[in-house]
């Protein structure tokens, strides 16, 4: 081979690592391979390019394998594209074939593959090999480069899922960018920075990022100029920037982006991600509905019921409750003398209900409490939602706002955390479905190797990484949402969730971790968590490449979870509003919600079994108006009192009644401790 084109060859491979060190991706042009290599060879004349033997000097398997494979390949800044070919070879004799070349590669550019990762870390062949002929000696020399690692993987599996992230992010961040507009952007921060939108705040840097890039992108002049900007700076951007479009936020800037009402818009984002209680985010309103609003409950007389506070035990009266702890007696308004009267009449009348597992509530409330002179209950792990506090008027004489008469209120809340969850919680995973099996690996930084969470199905079906990779759910609804493959010297987590029960076939779900790559010194822990129960496993060993470590069995017969654990295991005890779960806690009181208290009104609504805990302590400043409860006359400017609701809430208290809540037509358990002439375990099923 000539010196010609050794010097070309060394301008060449120096230019492509150029590109390589001054891009953080190349990218793939989708083009016919084939006739790009012809074009090569096509474009050469005869004095540049003779015939040797049958073929001319340029034809060679090596040379067509790297043209071929890193042929194609360009580099993307501020909207222009490079080819490899757009190497300066002047005075190699070359300029015309390479300029050929970028011309073709050029014009193929609307049609970019991907990024470029190649299985091999070197391109081309770097050895000359001699072949004796009886007339002379012969050197060949070929395109060789050595790919830095951001354009090679050896790994099939990491290679197609850094291929396929990257493809789905740029395809969602550019729809994003072609279909949500400035002013919709703008309406949401507005909505943001009023505090006027509930989870707002949690969006409010992904949303002023990404304006920043709409920005630059509504400059563009090309529909090409468009897709290379979106390729180009979708590479290194983080993915809730990049995916924005396909997150609950991103619903809400498509709907106002194609006209919908902005009221209409925040109900529907709203659905998405309300908790399924009676919280409520902030709503949108207008000056004259604020105004219409201030007259009309001037007019009902509601100005001094509006601020609302914890309710005490000195806010209870004797008709109020079904138990009360004879410590507290006191403290009702009625005194002590008057309940012990009580008491002591309705012992008389009551049955006895002795050697009892389970109960109904009703059974509890007529045969159970009347004889009980002490009353534990035992805080499970999935009674975070059943939290509730009982809330009061701060102005016990101000009129009642509400349909059944008198000025209590109730909220329900409820949250808990722990490391593994938090961990995968910021990893994007799910940890608010009804059945959860996450793991967590490296700790010490000295596993930085790939594991991965599985789930057999009932069906037959096994969620595991390409769950993650399409992104897609199982037939029951399952789905992996966090695959880290080479977590470093960082603590590793995967998650594998089901949102809700619906589509959940009944029999036995079999998790288990398997050992993709390298060798676990230090094993994993793993938690599973169904319905708010949390177990978890803890495996200090070391494991095999491909060896798979079975953690738990999960039974699903229609109605329940059950567990049967294959490795030791710990229900962990949390902290739910100052009380540690897992433990019996001193009940109070117990009473039904005020909506069928002896002194309502009405009784309109669900009706609600509380039990008041000891030292239960809500801390979350919950609101004490809610909509669902105010009288028919106040629904005109129920938008106004939502804002209320939000602004006026309750102040934080030592003093307060707070526990856990039932609604007696909704399925839920609770595990009792009866003190009376025995001592006995009740389960009530609800």
């Amino acid at each position: 081979m000539s010196d010609k084109f050794i010097e070309m060859r060394d301008k060449v491979t120096k230019f492509i690592e150029k590109m390589m060190k001054d891009n953080t991706r190349l990218f793939l042009i989708n083009l016919d391979k084939d006739k790009l290599y012809q074009t090569y060879i096509s474009s050469m004349s005869e004095e540049l390019n003779p015939f040797f033997r049958k073929a001319t000097t340029h034809e060679c398997s090596c040379c067509r394998g790297f043209i071929k494979s890193i042929g194609s390949v360009i580099a993307i800044k501020n909207c222009n594209a490079t080819t490899i070919w757009d190497c300066d070879v002047s005075g190699t004799g070359y300029e015309d074939v390479f300029k050929t070349l970028s011309h073709y590669v050029k014009g193929q550019i609307n049609n970019i593959e991907g990024p470029f990762i190649s299985p091999f870390e070197k391109q081309g062949c770097h050895h000359n090999y001699e072949e004796m002929e009886s007339k002379g000696r012969h050197m060949w020399s070929h395109f060789y480069v050595e790919l830095k690692p951001n354009c090679w993987e050896k790994d099939e599996y990491r290679r197609n899922k850094i291929h396929g992230d990257i493809c789905t992010d740029h395809q969602v961040f550019k729809r994003g960018l072609d279909e949500i507009n400035i002013d919709a952007i703008d309406s949401v921060l507005d909505l943001i920075s009023t505090n006027t939108l509930y989870k707002g705040e949690e969006y409010k840097r992904q949303l002023v990022e990404f304006k920043k890039f709409k920005k630059e992108y509504d400059k563009l002049d090309t529909k090409l100029h468009k897709d290379l900007y979106s390729w180009e700076k979708v590479v290194g951007v983080d993915p809730a920037i990049s995916r924005i479009k396909n997150t609950s936020i991103g619903t809400l800037l498509i709907d106002i982006s194609e006209g919908r009402d902005l009221d209409s818009a925040v109900t529907a984002y709203e659905k998405i991600v309300a908790p399924e209680n009676y919280k409520r985010s902030k709503p949108v309103f207008t000056q004259g509905m604020l105004d219409n609003a201030k007259k009309k409950i001037t007019e009902l007389g509601f100005n001094d019921s509006l601020p609302r506070r914890h309710a005490q035990i000195s806010d209870l009266t004797v008709n109020d409750i079904l138990f009360v702890d004879r410590n507290i007696r006191k403290a009702l308004k009625d005194g002590a003398d008057v309940f012990d009267q009580l008491g002591k009449e309705v012992m008389k009348k009551a049955s006895k209900f002795s050697n009892v597992e389970e109960i109904t509530p009703e059974d509890f409330i007529t045969k159970v409490l009347p004889n009980t002179t002490k009353l534990e209950l035992k805080l499970e792990n999935f009674h975070k939602n059943n939290l509730v506090s009982l809330i009061a008027p701060k102005n016990p004489d101000a009129p009642s706002m509400f349909k059944w008469g008198n000025g209590f209120t109730w909220a329900y809340s409820g949250n808990v955390t722990d490391s593994i969850k938090e961990r995968v919680k910021a990893a994007g995973g799910n940890i608010d479905g009804v059945l959860r099996f996450s793991i967590q690996w490296n700790e010490d930084g000295h596993d930085n190797v790939d594991l991965d969470a599985h789930c057999k199905e009932p069906s037959g079906e096994e969620i595991y990484f390409g769950h993650c990779k399409k992104p897609s759910r199982s037939m029951s609804g399952g789905q992996l949402d966090v695959d880290i493959i080479s977590p470093g010297s960082a603590v590793a987590v995967e998650n594998i969730y089901w949102t809700n029960t619906s589509g959940l076939r009944e029999g036995d779900y079999k998790f288990f971790v398997n050992q993709y790559s390298g060798s676990v010194k230090n094993g994993f822990r793993a938690q599973i968590e169904m319905m708010g129960e949390i177990y978890e496993f803890n495996y200090p060993k070391s494991m095999r490449p491909k060896e798979n470590v079975a953690v738990a069995t999960v039974h699903w017969d229609g109605s329940r979870f059950t567990i049967k654990p294959s490795l030791d295991s710990n229900r962990t005890s949390v902290t739910l509003w100052n009380l540690k779960t897992l433990d019996y806690i001193p009940v109070q009181l117990v009473c039904f919600s005020p909506n069928y208290w002896e002194t309502a009104k009405a009784k309109v609504g669900h009706k609600h079994l509380f039990f008041m805990l000891k030292d239960c302590v809500n801390d979350e400043n919950p609101s004490g108006i809610f909509n669902e409860f105010l009288v028919d006359e106040l629904s005109e400017v129920r938008k106004v009192m939502e804002a209320i609701a939000n602004k006026m809430r309750v102040d934080d208290s030592a003093d307060q009644l707070s526990g856990v809540g039932f609604a007696l037509d909704k399925r839920a358990e609770v595990t009792v401790k009866v003190h009376g002439a025995t001592v006995r375990e009740l389960k009530i099923k609800f």
